[in-house]
């Protein structure tokens, strides 16, 4: 949740102050950072700390160093997250927002469950279950769609989540946990690369007469709880050129 302790070293919190400011257009492409001196005497870290952090941002291809010149801001679409890091960021920071990113078109319904829904939550096809849906943007345009279902037993309990608004008290997920008394305990990931279909053209806006000929990245997620029950199913369609991205900390 909001207000809990940056633990991250040095380093990462320069590079992320930094990967802020240029995701979300405040920084435009072609501007050079400062350089490595500059950096370290306003964050009071050592050269090398600063020399790390720019490193890192080459790493993650939002900068590039120019010979003579210093480091340059580019341009290119940032990369989707899984539902797994949405739900890590939302516990973190109480929104599943990536940096520059916004989400609109807000869509809920309880609908009949598609038989690959069905399977995911261990319910009979045809089941009542929810279907919330948005759209997440940055200044490039549609990072994904992301579509969450959850049987439908859960909105009896939070009534909120079969409204198209924008959930307020927390996530999906922070919601369920909170009444039912039972935190998630574990999730399952899967990612694939998919061919367009006219569903996702429709979903993710693009012309129909011409759309992308690459493939997209689909992700899914399924969340359970310290009960065993799945309570949620999510689907993230990544736009056309969004690539998906995580990364750790490796100890020897």
């Amino acid at each position: 949740m909001a207000g809990q302790a940056d633990n991250r070293a040095p380093y990462a919190k320069i590079a992320a102050h930094y990967t802020e400011l240029i995701t979300s257009g405040q920084l435009e492409p072609g501007t050079l950072l400062p350089s490595i001196k500059n950096l370290a005497e306003e964050w009071k870290v050592s050269t090398a700390t600063a020399e790390k952090a720019l490193r890192k941002l080459r790493n993650e291809g939002l900068v590039r160093g120019i010979h003579g010149i210093g480091t340059e801001v580019l341009d290119q679409p940032g990369p989707m997250s899984s539902g797994s890091q949405r739900q890590d960021r939302g516990r973190r920071t109480g929104s599943s927002w990536g940096a520059g990113e916004r989400s609109d078109s807000h869509q809920a319904a309880v609908v009949s469950a598609p038989t690959e829904v069905a399977q995911a939550l261990d319910i009979q096809p045809g089941a009542d279950v929810i279907r919330r849906s948005r759209v997440y943007r940055d200044r490039h345009g549609i990072v994904a769609h992301s579509t969450s279902w959850i049987p439908a037993r859960y909105g009896k309990l939070i009534p909120q989540l079969a409204s198209s608004e924008r959930l307020t008290g927390g996530t999906s997920l922070q919601l369920i946990a909170e009444v039912t008394g039972h935190p998630i305990s574990h999730r399952i990931d899967t990612a694939s690369a998919r061919t367009l279909t006219p569903e996702y053209v429709e979903l993710l806006e693009l012309n129909p007469e011409s759309p992308p000929t690459e493939p997209v990245v689909v992700m899914t997620a399924k969340f359970v709880n310290s009960e065993g029950n799945i309570v949620e199913y999510g689907v993230d369609l990544g736009g056309p050129g969004r690539t998906w991205r995580t990364e750790s900390e490796v100890t020897s």
